[in-house]
């Protein structure tokens, strides 16, 4: 084949474009079911958040139940696990939790309703591109087991990662008694290859009851990853009034447009 014929190939065949897909999922942190009326709260949210048939995951954030011990903590995780599969299962969307610090002296019950207080696996809808993590940090520090699986995190793939406590990032502004310290922060940071630094999109964090975010160097050498606070999706200390109220949820899209990741994430307050 002649060069004429080559570039008139070209022009009658063009390449196509991929086009970008969008993964969208919820985030929900602090529903403290078993207080107040945190139950139906809980229910009403998640509803909420999945209404629309577009969601691939729900990310809930830790102390998904409240300070209940025994059978009533058992009750309570029940009751958390039954809302979320009526409401999950039946349109096929998974979900994730992390352990909390009013969870932290209930284990066995959070492991047995819950699941695993860590661990790793393909962030739904991604085709395994993207890796989801959800860490140990109820007492207010990382677990061995945690700072371990960061360590062996593959530059291969991309990440999003969840943590009850928040971390000490560059600039926030959320109650100092509710995030966990600087030593503790870079600890974590720290235990993150540095050819992997660039591959974290973002960390989701609760335990304060406020929503916050940081979306640039969060951290030295973390000038990618993005930074977020959900802590209000319950009953407890989460501050309403007549006419507005302070709890919610994030609802976040997450594009991927030739293996470049594009996060945006809103709150959807009550």
């Amino acid at each position: 084949m002649n060069l004429k014929s080559k570039v008139q190939q070209i022009k009658t065949n063009p390449v196509r474009k991929v086009a970008a897909q969008i993964v969208k999922f919820a985030i929900i942190g602090d529903s403290h079911v078993g207080y107040g009326n945190g139950l139906s709260i809980y229910k009403n949210q998640l509803a909420k958040a999945v209404k629309a048939g577009d969601k691939k995951f729900v990310i809930f954030g830790g102390d998904n139940k409240h300070g209940s011990v025994g059978t009533t903590a058992e009750t309570d995780y029940k009751a958390f696990k039954d809302v979320a599969r009526g409401i999950l299962d039946p349109k096929k969307i998974p979900f994730k939790a992390s352990i909390g610090n009013w969870e932290d002296n209930t284990r066995v019950l959070f492991k047995k309703y819950l699941g695993n207080v860590l661990g790793q696996m393909n962030f739904p809808g991604t085709n395994g591109k993207v890796k989801y993590v959800w860490l140990d940090n109820a007492p207010g520090k990382f677990s061995f087991a945690s700072i371990n699986l960061l360590k062996k995190l593959d530059p291969n793939y991309s990440y999003i990662i969840d943590c009850h406590w928040p971390l000490k990032v560059k600039g926030i502004t959320v109650d100092p008694t509710h995030v966990i310290s600087s030593v503790e922060t870079q600890h974590f940071f720290d235990a993150i290859p540095s050819n992997v630094r660039d591959k974290v999109i973002a960390i989701f964090t609760h335990h304060a009851h406020v929503f916050y975010e940081n979306l640039s160097n969060i951290y030295p050498g973390f000038t990618k990853t993005k930074f977020y606070v959900c802590g209000c999706s319950g009953a407890y200390q989460c501050k309403c009034n007549s006419s507005s109220c302070d709890r919610g949820y994030y609802e976040a899209a997450l594009t991927i447009n030739n293996n470049q990741f594009d996060l945006t994430v809103k709150g959807v307050k009550s």
